[in-house]
């Protein structure tokens, strides 16, 4: 016995069919939905109440109650019907209310805020007198049911660094140094600073990681002082060049040029140096050096785009690895701790696998969205 026969039968067209099919392939579909119409198809192939019902978890009593709607009302009949819920507690005119003010900026109604969020907003509505009280759960629907976030923000660029033509042409010309095959005579090196490292001496020594307890830092810490490190990325061998200063103006880049003209063969007589826009790498006297060594050609990025320069990625590996935890006793010993950093890069040095998949994408997103205007 395969269980008890019904009078409701299914039978279904060719386009039911394949609608019933696209659903429970399609990943979207509500779970639900998708149990129902397997039991649908399951039963027009001629199966039974009780295998239906092991095949689709679904109780035989269930599938009875979804066939005969499905024979009075077709695949709409397959949805569960709206349930009324709980008779709304605020008017309509509350849920606009909280809308008005997420459109707003704060300051512009008199609360020193830089952002809405629902306790705030909770606390304007009762400071105005929309409602007695309401909670920043309550708040929280009303925004979902809108898809306001006021809580995030998004930077943009102004009108004032047009994406041009012009931009588009700087950035595939930077990507085409990176990638293209170099010559024997031909070298690429990022070059920037991470400026402000603080030795920070910590009051108590730093205990290690123990059975049961992460590494221990004490949270109170000394004044020592600020160095800067400057440093220059081969982008085909990953090697670093780099020394540290306690100082940022010209005359520290220039030693860190005369480093590199000095550690570099001769053989190399055309070296690329991607830098950002910085005064520092534009002044006169840079400018005197690199005129005195003409196998320095200098490559600027855009505007707003540093992160274009290689030397920020490794300066972001130096921050994970070495200076997540600041515990150095002096300058001295922080210069000394970075270069020993550098050596041990250096020894297993590789580059980064850069392609033209990033900068399509940005420039992709700068032809979709068109620069708005600042606000009058």
């Amino acid at each position: 016995m395969l269980g008890r026969r019904s009078v409701w039968t299914i039978t279904l067209d060719e386009e039911t069919r394949t609608t019933l099919q696209h659903w429970l392939q399609r990943r979207k579909t509500p779970v639900g939905v998708a149990r129902r119409t397997h039991a649908m198809l399951l039963l027009e192939q001629g199966h039974s109440y009780v295998q239906t019902a092991k095949g689709t978890g679904l109780a035989q009593y269930h599938i009875r109650k979804w066939v005969k709607r499905f024979h009075e009302q077709g695949l709409a009949g397959l949805f569960e019907k709206p349930r009324p819920g709980r008779p709304p507690v605020f008017a309509p005119g509350v849920a606009l209310h909280i809308v008005k003010l997420v459109c707003e900026r704060p300051d512009h109604i008199g609360r020193s805020l830089s952002q809405w969020d629902c306790p705030e907003l909770a606390r304007q509505l009762k400071a105005d007198g929309v409602v007695p009280n309401i909670s920043a759960d309550t708040i929280a629907r009303v925004l979902r049911s809108h898809k306001l976030k006021p809580w995030r923000h998004h930077l943009w660029l102004s009108a004032d660094i047009p994406r041009d033509e012009y931009f588009a042409q700087q950035i595939s010309d930077l990507v085409n140094l990176y990638t293209r095959p170099l010559t024997d005579e031909e070298m690429v090196l990022c070059a920037d600073e991470k400026t402000n490292l603080q030795p920070r001496p910590r009051r108590a020594s730093t205990l290690p990681t123990r059975p049961g307890h992460p590494t221990r830092l004490e949270h109170g810490y000394k004044r020592a002082g600020a160095l800067h490190l400057f440093a220059a990325f081969d982008t085909r061998t990953g090697k670093v060049y780099a020394r540290t200063e306690v100082r940022k103006r010209q005359k520290e880049f220039i030693a860190l040029l005369t480093q590199l003209d000095q550690e570099i063969p001769p053989s190399i007589r055309r070296i690329f140096l991607v830098l950002d826009n910085s005064s520092v790498h534009k002044g006169k006297q840079v400018q005197a050096w690199l005129q005195a060594h003409p196998r320095f050609i200098c490559w600027f990025l855009p505007v707003h785009c540093s992160w274009m320069n290689q030397i920020e990625q490794w300066f972001s590996i130096v921050q994970r690895k070495r200076l997540r935890i600041s515990d150095f006793t002096d300058l001295d010993h922080l210069a000394q701790r970075l270069m020993a950093f550098v050596a041990e890069w250096n020894a297993h040095a590789h580059p980064f696998n850069w392609s033209t998949k990033s900068a399509s994408k940005v420039m992709a997103k700068y032809q979709a969205q068109p620069i708005l205007a600042p606000a009058a």
